[in-house]
């Protein structure tokens, strides 16, 4: 019994201790700012706290998670009773996007730890123009002098645009020209005179029934600064796009009797000695009922020379006709992909391994 008595005032005891020390509760433990702009600069929020024990209360330490996140605090004994508070400020330069940042307070109090949160979203300012327009085109800048297009269906046309800015202090009168062997490619694009500091657009389209080419595609345009055409790298523009084949309109008969395309997914072109061209086929069979047409069979390795056959019948074969050219290439094995695009419409592009040696 008197153990249980003991035990029971040594709690009471604790309990009347806890109730001399400080108790740190605040206002709101959180704060949203919301959209904030960077050119604004910094932010600050106060969290307000009270002493609800019955000793002062000490900050030992508010200490936030990144550099980003400054607080002040304060820093003398609050009594019981009293209020103190936390400012803690945030610094979006450079940092665009959406944050989360914590402060950590340490004190004295009976929950010695506590943690206040920030959080928001940084607008990122807008971008001085001279930082934008990077790419000199004569005496334009431009953002960048290729454009994907990305996928375009056989039969359609896609319009894409390039913006530039006149950086200079002078007038210029801008227009552009295409290559005329990109008859694909149409410019959209008149005439303008641009100011100093505005910008403008290049505009053109790419129809895909001015041209025979399936798969990747690059069309070639040219801008004309004050009258000065110059067919050069340094006024060209590339435009690039994949056609592709439209498939979706077929019926469930047409899908039936539709060409099948049965290609080895590697071959050994055999050996070859450095400087001499290397020639081999590649055996391409129709499994289908209808004629399997090869839009376009193809490398982009400059090497090798890929010439696709006629109109395959139900059951024939045909034959992807390859030269490899050896003058730049060094001896060694090799291995290049050729690409070919058929009207097979479940498998409208297949890639085949071409392994070669020179010796």
């Amino acid at each position: 019994m008197k153990k249980i008595f003991s035990t029971l005032c040594m709690a009471l005891v604790a309990v009347a201790m806890m109730a001399q020390d400080p108790v740190i509760t605040f206002e709101k433990t959180e704060h949203d700012f919301g959209k904030i702009h960077e050119e604004n600069g910094r932010v600050s929020v106060v969290f307000n706290f009270k002493n609800e024990g019955m000793s002062p209360l000490v900050l030992s330490n508010v200490r936030a998670s990144c550099g980003c996140t400054t607080p002040t605090w304060t820093k003398e004994p609050v009594e019981p009773g009293q209020t103190g508070s936390i400012t803690v400020t945030y610094n979006p330069n450079g940092r665009p996007g959406r944050f989360q940042k914590t402060v950590t307070i340490t004190s004295n109090a009976t929950e010695a730890t506590k943690r206040v949160y920030i959080k928001g979203e940084v607008i990122p300012k807008p971008a001085k123009p001279v930082n934008v327009y990077t790419v000199a085109v004569g005496e334009l800048s431009m953002k960048s002098k290729t454009l994907n297009l990305g996928t375009i269906k056989k039969g359609e046309t896609m319009n894409g645009e390039l913006e530039y800015a006149n950086l200079t202090q002078a007038e210029h009168s801008v227009d552009l020209a295409t290559n005329s062997q990109d008859a694909f490619l149409v410019s959209q694009t008149t005439l303008a005179t641009v100011k100093p500091n505005e910008t403008g657009k290049f505009v053109f389209a790419i129809d895909t029934r001015n041209t025979k080419l399936y798969g990747p595609v690059e069309a070639y345009a040219y801008v004309i600064v004050d009258g000065k055409k110059e067919l050069s790298e340094a006024y060209q523009l590339t435009i690039k796009a994949e056609i592709v084949e439209d498939f979706s309109q077929m019926s469930v008969e047409e899908k039936q009797a539709a060409p099948i395309i049965e290609v080895a997914g590697e071959i050994e072109a055999g050996k070859v000695a450095a400087g001499k061209n290397l020639k081999c086929v590649l055996p391409v069979k129709n499994a289908g009922e209808n004629a399997l047409e090869v839009r376009r069979a193809y490398s982009t390795d400059k090497a090798l020379n890929v010439k696709q056959p006629k109109a395959i019948k139900s059951g024939k074969k045909g034959n992807v006709a390859i030269e490899i050219n050896t003058k730049n290439l060094q001896p060694g094995t090799y291995s290049r992909e050729v690409v070919i695009i058929s009207n097979d419409y479940a498998n409208p592009v297949k890639r085949v391994k071409v392994n070669f040696v020179i010796e």
